[in-house]
């Protein structure tokens, strides 16, 4: 019985000798990690996805993240099986390329599974490196311990945070409105408002709720804080022949080249993104000359606020795909600033990420050498490097009134997020007949064209030598041609008294443009090519008619102001190029 009793309080020792390192063990793992998937500004949203994550993959979880956030979560696992799962859950298409590692201590109340809040699940699904069929197997994971030990006594942690610096202080506060339990003043003052914020953040995180945080509860709250930052891997950059220095997200991007004005960072992580730095010798027409061009790349899409005044401009940008945001100023004589490129979905880690690049930003002394990369091969759709914006569809078109409203074929403006006529001027639909195949367009700021359409009161003659004045080749000539040909019928290949029938080798840009006689007279549209149906030899064309074309105004609440035509006679071809010219105008769709 002695020795029972002596073995029964041997063992009680060792238990109690180990249970520190028990709980200390408990806490470095905190039941694994997780990978976020998403994040919502609602709640609803929020589950709504939470349950389509579900229906896919295992341990999908939803909690609240502070600030008004509630986040998508899969897991826990192991540091090196979460990397691995995110590894190949992204290239399945699982889950968004920009899902990311997460912890524990950046969550707040589960609200996916429905149910009382639980323990981190004891095991967790683990994707193996070795497999062949990635087969899932699934190790035990530690409980997560409810309440945390601390690492001082409240006491002690009061003294470490008096030897903390002012700017320190402010940062605590910066992090507790981040994670939405502060909402006073940013002042390094830990007042009442302070104090309770920190005991809510402490009751939120497992911890004590005394008010006071130690030394490795600053610590996780100010990991938490910059997590966005940590996960990009953020730090100081400089960059001696752009003449700048400024913290970049490193595990993301990495140097590609030089192409003044920029200085390339390509995409070295999964989340594609980009950045740019801006770096080139100039005046203000410089700058605002540059203003100009990056509103012309693909990298700055068409959606987004932007200004521009005295030495200094920004841009942003907002697709389906991509936020991009750019700065630059200019000062004594030189334009320094940077281009972000975020995936879109992603607007907390953006928002974090920009911030850290616009408070490092450092001008340095030099810029980057404009000849550099003069050899470099080039392209008329690029700009250093830079990949222009394209429309999906350019055709040509015709001013019909004084204002500038236009005459184009209806395919032309169908499922177009944006319409431009005169390369960048933005027009609205007033009609769209898919049936006879025209459109008419109304420019959002007025326009003077230099000529309008004349339209012709009666029918040419069959034979008579007509021309399409149109941008052949989607623009890229910089002005319409003259293509010729001759009428052939006045009715289509079915009867149709809308359509006249030309013969004609025009190419796809023409379609849209005026058809004119040697007078200059306009006498319909020439139609695109058609899709679908029987294949017709080469050289036939189809236009409508004038008189479909006041009808088309007239239906559109324009009117009939066209130019009634005169009888001038021939014109000399310089003169009736020049005239076609200024009624001609480009109409392009953007996505």
């Amino acid at each position: 019985m002695k020795n029972l009793f002596a073995s029964l309080l041997w063992a009680l020792t060792v238990c109690l000798a180990a249970l520190p390192g028990l709980v200390q063990a408990q806490q470095s793992d905190a039941g694994g990690v997780w990978i976020q998937v998403a994040a919502r500004p609602s709640l609803r949203e929020a589950q709504d996805e939470a349950r389509d994550f579900a229906a896919r993959l295992p341990d999908v979880s939803g909690y609240a993240l502070g600030g008004g956030w509630y986040g998508i979560v899969v897991g826990p696992y192991a540091r090196p099986d979460a990397e691995q799962v995110l590894r190949v859950y992204r290239a399945e298409g699982q889950i968004p390329r920009d899902s990311f590692i997460t912890f524990s201590s950046n969550f707040r109340t589960r609200f996916y599974p429905v149910g009382a809040e639980t323990e981190a699940p004891s095991t967790a699904p683990v994707i193996s490196s070795t497999s062949d069929d990635d087969t899932v197997t699934e190790p035990p994971l530690a409980p997560e311990p409810e309440i945390a030990v601390a690492d001082e006594t409240p006491a002690e942690a009061r003294r470490s945070e008096r030897a903390l610096s002012r700017d320190e202080r402010m940062d605590l506060q910066v992090a507790l409105k981040a994670a939405g339990f502060y909402a006073s003043g940013i002042d390094g003052a830990f007042g009442r408002g302070t104090r309770a914020s920190m005991s809510d953040w402490q009751l939120a995180r497992g911890f004590e709720p005394t008010g006071v945080l130690t030394t490795l509860q600053r610590k996780a709250l100010m990991d938490e804080y910059n997590a966005p930052l940590i996960s990009t891997g953020m730090a100081s950059y400089t960059d001696e022949a752009a003449g700048i220095t400024l913290d970049l997200p490193l595990n993301e991007v990495a140097f590609s080249r030089y192409e003044p004005p920029f200085a390339h960072f390509d995409p070295a992580g999964d989340l594609g993104a980009r950045v740019l730095l801006i770096s080139q010798p100039g005046d203000r027409r410089t700058l605002y000359g540059l203003y100009d061009i990056m509103q012309t790349l693909e990298i700055v899409p068409l959606e987004g606020p932007r200004e521009r005044s005295g030495d200094r401009f920004t841009l942003e940008g907002r697709n389906s795909e991509i936020v991009s945001y750019t700065e630059a100023r200019l000062d004594n004589g030189e334009i320094k600033g940077f281009t972000l490129v975020w995936p879109a979905g992603d607007e907390a880690r953006r928002g974090r990420i920009l911030s850290a690049m616009q408070q490092s930003f450092t001008r340095l002394d030099g810029v980057l050498d404009p000849a550099e990369g003069m050899e470099d091969a080039q392209s008329i759709d690029l700009v250093s490097g830079l990949e222009i914006r394209k429309p999906r569809l350019s055709h040509s078109g015709f001013f019909v009134t004084g204002d500038g409203v236009v005459v184009t074929t209806a395919d032309v403006v169908n499922g177009c997020g944006r319409v431009t006529i005169d390369r960048d001027v933005s027009a609205d639909v007033l009609l769209a007949d898919g049936e006879a195949g025209i459109a008419v367009l109304k420019p959002t700021e007025a326009l003077s064209p230099m000529a309008t359409a004349p339209l012709a009161a009666n029918t040419p003659r069959l034979r008579s030598a007509l021309a399409v004045s149109g941008y052949s080749y989607g623009g890229v000539l910089g002005a319409p041609s003259l293509t010729w040909g001759s009428l052939s019928d006045l009715q289509g290949l079915q009867g149709e008294s809308y359509l006249a029938r030309l013969e004609m080798t025009a190419q796809p840009g023409d379609a849209g443009g005026p058809l004119l006689d040697k007078e200059g007279t306009v006498h319909g549209m020439l139609l695109p090519e058609a899709s679908d149906g029987p294949v017709l030899p080469e050289g036939v064309r189809f236009a409508l008619k004038g008189e479909v074309i006041r009808m088309a105004l007239d239906k559109a609440g324009v009117g009939l102001p066209a130019t009634e035509a005169a009888a001038t006679g021939e014109l000399p071809l310089s003169l009736l190029q020049r005239e076609a010219t200024g009624l001609t105008t480009l109409v392009s769709c953007w996505e």
